[in-house]
């Protein structure tokens, strides 16, 4: 009877833990759909969609991204390519990148932290970006949606 007792005490134990939240899921890849900066109170639209094209691949630790323009660099005007990539930590919902690598190199090496929110398909990204070197410092919203595989 006091083994019973025990596997019962035992088993209830198991059955009341509770999971470890591990936070929001937001590996996949991402599709840019908007993108502001704010800076002194000025927003500025940084993203135009029907020039260009944002993705964003998260994994379970990494993250990158690429962007460029739809002329294929033809167009001076228009010509686009960006991309970086690095490590990055999530906690609940407190997201910071560790950008070790870029093409724009001095941005290399720097981190940023941002909060995130998910709507559905939908990512949202807010928070600082400052660059001391370059005199970047501005804060910034950034909305994705999630790619959907093929």
């Amino acid at each position: 009877m006091f083994r019973v007792l025990i596997f019962i005490f035992f088993i209830s134990s198991l059955l009341s833990c509770k999971k470890e939240n591990k936070g929001i899921d937001i590996t996949g890849t991402w599709q840019l759909v908007s993108a502001v900066t704010i800076k002194e109170g000025v927003v500025t639209n940084n993203f135009n969609s029907a020039n260009e094209k944002v993705i964003k691949i998260i994994n379970n630790d990494h993250f990158a991204f690429f962007r460029h323009d739809f002329n294929k660099g033809k167009d001076s005007a228009t010509a686009t390519f960006v991309s970086g990539a690095g490590n990055y930590t999530l906690t609940g919902n407190k997201y910071e990148e560790y950008l070790e690598y870029c093409n724009y190199r001095d941005w290399e090496k720097n981190s940023f932290e941002f909060n995130l929110e998910i709507k559905g398909d939908t990512l949202i990204q807010t928070g600082f970006e400052e660059v001391e070197a370059l005199g970047i410092a501005h804060e910034i919203v950034e909305k994705f949606i999630r790619l959907k595989k093929n």
